[in-house]
């Protein structure tokens, strides 16, 4: 769904009348506000399955660090493979990192250890690799990318769209106080409803995310 059809969904569950874009009026640009709001507590509750994507850097000699382009700050990281050299990296602390490159001499290579260092001009993230890349080696970061708020009608909102609605909702009501004949922790709770069997149904298709497996 397109962030104007949830906010119209929102607006005509509160017998609001529905707008041909968000920033049609005042009332629509507030429920566009709280559509927001739910939709980031909606991604930041799951790994969800539409979020999964790969990024991948291209390195080069003698380069250590690299921006994950398009990562923004929000990117949670699943795995890194060193795609060319067949093997998973190991993600290290920033105190090992520092280790390594301040009090000894970095070795190069095929990277094999990553560490997250800050963000860049564009707020994308940024990784640091052991060794120092001796030349082009392809590195694969799966990762979850949540969405960057809405701001345009078209949109897409591509996690399940009923936890947001729903919970859009609860905030509008809870600003309005009143909401025909349910309460403020009724939509509330409707909207937890919601979100929890929306990720039920997600979890499926990851179900060794789900179970304990010591170590």
């Amino acid at each position: 769904m397109t962030y104007l059809e949830i906010v119209n969904k929102v607006l005509i569950r509160l017998r609001e009348s529905e707008v041909s874009s968000v920033n049609q009026n005042s009332y629509s640009k507030l429920i566009g506000e709280f559509v927001n709001d739910a939709l980031r507590q909606v991604e930041d509750a799951w790994d969800w399955s539409a979020l999964r994507t790969t990024l991948t850097v291209s390195t080069s000699a003698d380069i250590f660090n690299y921006v994950l382009t398009g990562s923004g700050n929000r990117m949670e990281l699943l795995d890194a493979i060193n795609d060319t050299s067949n093997f998973f990296m190991k993600y290290a602390t920033q105190t090992w990192f520092n280790n390594q490159f301040l009090n000894a001499t970095p070795p190069t290579g095929s990277p094999m250890y990553f560490t997250f260092n800050g963000v860049d001009n564009d707020g994308d993230t940024q990784i640091d690799l052991y060794p120092i890349p001796n030349g082009v080696y392809t590195l694969r970061f799966n990762c979850i990318l949540r969405t960057k708020s809405l701001t345009n009608d078209t949109d897409p909102v591509i996690v399940p769209s009923m936890p947001v609605i729903h919970l859009a909702v609860a905030l509008a009501t809870r600003e309005r106080g009143e909401m025909g004949g349910n309460s403020t922790p009724e939509m509330f709770a409707s909207a937890d409803r919601m979100l929890s069997d929306a990720i039920a149904l997600d979890a499926a298709k990851h179900p060794e995310e789900t179970v304990f497996t010591p170590v």
